[in-house]
C-alpha cells in the first residue's frame, strides 16, 4: 500500500484528488495540509511513501518545503508549465513533476511511478524536461571526485538514466537483463548518496557528465 500525503492551499483540490486517489486499491491517502509548513510536520508525523505538493501555498511554498522533507518522495504538481520551478523543485529533492491539468490516470500512474523509483517522471514531461536541463549546462566546473567511485559499466548507466531511459531501455541499450540495470542503478544511488533518479539526472547535468546535444 502506498501511503500519500496531499499538499495544496486550495480545499477543492486537496480533496478531488484525495477522491481520486483513495478509490485505488494500491493507494492510501493517510493525510493533507493547506500549506508547505503544515506539510513539513505532517511528513514528519504520518510518513507517507509520497507527498504530492503544490509549488504556490502561503506560510512555506512548496519548494522549500521539498527541500525540508526528508524520506518521502515529492511529487510536484502545479498549473505552470515547464519553468524555473520545474528545475528547482528537482535540485531540491522533488522526486517527479506533473501539471495539475494531466488526465487522472496520469497522476495515479505519476503516483506509482514515484513511489517505486523507476523513472523520473510522467513521460508525458519527461523528454521535455531533459531539454530544459540540456539548455542550463554547468561549464568549466572540476570532475567530481564522487564519480571516481563508479565503474565504468556504472558511469554509462548513469549517463543513460540522466537522457530520461527507464531500466527496461538501458537494459535494452546495454544488451543486460533488467535486474542487472537496477543493480547499478542502487549502486549508483549509493556511492553517490543520491535520494532517487530524479537526483541522479540533476547531478549529471550539473556536474557536466552529460551535457547539452549529447
Amino acid at each position: 500500500m502506498i501511503k500519500i500525503l496531499i499538499a495544496d492551499d486550495q480545499a477543492m483540490v486537496r480533496q478531488g484528488f484525495g477522491a481520486l486517489l483513495g478509490a485505488q486499491p494500491d493507494l492510501l491517502v493517510v493525510g493533507d495540509a493547506a500549506n508547505g509548513a503544515a506539510a513539513v510536520e505532517a511528513a514528519r508525523e504520518l510518513r507517507p511513501d509520497v507527498v504530492l505538493m503544490d509549488v504556490r501555498m502561503p506560510v512555506m511554498d512548496g519548494l522549500e518545503a521539498t527541500r525540508r522533507i526528508i524520506g518521502p518522495k515529492v511529487l510536484i504538481l502545479t498549473t505552470f508549465d515547464l519553468d524555473d520551478y520545474v528545475y528547482e523543485a528537482l535540485r531540491a529533492g522533488a522526486s517527479g513533476f506533473l501539471l495539475k491539468d494531466a488526465p487522472a490516470a496520469d497522476l495515479v500512474q505519476a503516483v506509482r511511478v514515484v513511489a517505486a523509483g523507476e523513472a523520473l517522471l510522467a513521460p508525458s514531461v519527461t523528454r521535455r524536461l531533459i531539454a530544459e536541463f540540456a539548455a542550463r549546462p554547468h561549464r568549466d566546473r572540476p570532475r567530481p571526485v564522487a564519480l571516481n567511485a563508479l565503474t565504468p559499466r556504472e558511469t554509462d548507466v548513469l549517463r543513460l538514466i540522466a537522457r530520461g531511459r527507464s531500466n527496461t531501455e538501458i537494459a535494452a541499450d546495454l544488451v543486460v537483463a533488467e535486474q542487472t540495470v537496477k543493480t547499478h542503478v542502487g549502486r549508483i544511488l549509493a556511492k553517490l548518496n543520491l535520494r532517487d533518479r530524479a537526483q541522479a539526472v540533476v547531478f549529471s547535468y550539473e556536474t557536466g557528465l552529460v551535457a547539452a546535444g549529447e
